[in-house]
């Protein structure tokens, strides 16, 4: 079925969880970002696939593939899951932002959005991107409070949902991708980068 009606009251549950937490929550809050950050990351590699543009001889559409699995991981560790993203996964996404450096001018200053369509669109999901990754540091906030606060109180420090560091280092390292496929996609188009004028 698509719909139960359990959630009809404001509450949801994730995987490790017996009771119901509220949608408003930071759990449910970093999950939902996270599934937009994706969801429009499925139209990047759609708009991708019409250009044939590649990093280190991948197509970018494979490589927001590949980005989407990692954000599932994400949220199903999130969830409570045993699953996690490891720092492997984050030394590749590092290796694919210094080859897109090694083809692009560098960085003097802040660029104005919208050079081409693609790079609009990759620009967007940066912006996703970065808001899943405060969520999901608010959660992991939530969880270093509430372990120290468990462990003085009862000797113990749970309750909460622990986010790997490698989770943290990788969707951290994520909009940097994002930033060098938006700069990519212009520089592969031929447009120019506009600094704003501060006027």
């Amino acid at each position: 079925m698509l719909y139960t009606r359990k959630g009809d009251s404001g509450t949801t549950k994730t995987f490790d969880c017996d009771q119901r937490i509220s949608k408003s929550s930071a759990i449910a809050e970093a999950l939902g970002a996270l599934d937009e950050a994706n969801s429009f990351l499925g139209l990047c590699k759609v708009r991708s696939l019409t250009t044939h543009y590649k990093l280190q001889s991948i197509n970018f559409s494979d490589i927001i593939h590949q980005v989407q699995e990692n954000l599932f991981i994400v949220q199903a560790e999130l969830a409570g899951a045993p699953k996690s993203i490891t720092e492997e996964k984050v030394k590749e996404v590092e290796k694919l932002v210094d080859s897109a450096e090694k083809e692009l001018p560098p960085i003097k200053t802040f660029f104005i959005s919208g050079g081409s369509e693609l790079g609009a669109t990759f620009d967007f999901a940066r912006t996703l991107a970065r808001r899943a990754e405060r969520r999901v540091v608010a959660v992991s906030e939530s969880f270093d409070q509430a372990q120290d606060k468990e462990a003085r109180s009862t000797g113990s420090g749970q309750g909460k949902v622990k986010v790997g560091a490698s989770t943290l280092a990788y969707l951290n390292r994520l909009s940097s991708l994002l930033y060098a496929l938006v700069r990519l996609s212009n520089h592969f188009a031929g447009i120019e980068e506009k600094a704003p004028s501060y006027k």
